[in-house]
C-alpha cells in the first residue's frame, strides 16, 4: 500500500457504529485491514468517551491493533505553524501535523477543522 494514512476519531467512531455507506465500507475496510494508525490525541479521545462497558472494550480492542504516532520534534514544530497561522484547536493541529510531519493523509469526515 504506497499511500499512508492517518485515521482521525471520527472515522473510528463512525467505523465502531458501522455506519458507513457501501463506498466508504469498502475504502475504511482497505485502510482498517493494515495496520490502522492513529495519533496519541486520538487514543486520549477515544478513551475519554463515556460510554457502556462493550463500547468501551470495542475501542480498546481497537486501539490495541493500532500504531500509535507520539508526539515529535518535527510534530511539535508544525503544530506550532498551525496553531499561529490557522484557527485550528490544538488537538486538531496535533494530528493535522501528525500527518504533515510523516507526510500521511488524513482520513476524517470532519474537513472543517482541517
Amino acid at each position: 500500500m504506497g499511500q499512508k494514512y492517518l485515521i482521525d476519531t471520527n472515522v473510528i467512531s463512525d467505523y465502531l457504529l458501522n455506519s458507513f455507506g457501501e463506498k466508504g465500507t469498502v475504502f475504511r475496510d482497505s485502510i482498517i485491514n493494515y495496520t490502522p494508525k492513529i495519533s496519541f490525541i486520538t487514543q486520549i479521545e477515544l478513551l475519554s468517551w463515556k460510554t457502556d462497558y462493550y463500547t468501551e472494550n470495542l475501542i480498546k480492542n481497537f486501539i490495541s491493533i493500532c500504531e500509535i504516532i507520539n508526539i515529535s520534534d518535527g510534530i511539535i514544530s508544525n503544530c506550532v505553524k498551525i496553531r499561529r497561522f490557522k484557527n485550528v484547536k490544538t488537538p486538531d493541529a496535533i494530528i493535522a501535523s501528525t500527518a504533515l510531519t510523516l507526510d500521511y493523509t488524513i482520513i476524517t469526515n470532519n474537513t472543517k477543522d482541517f
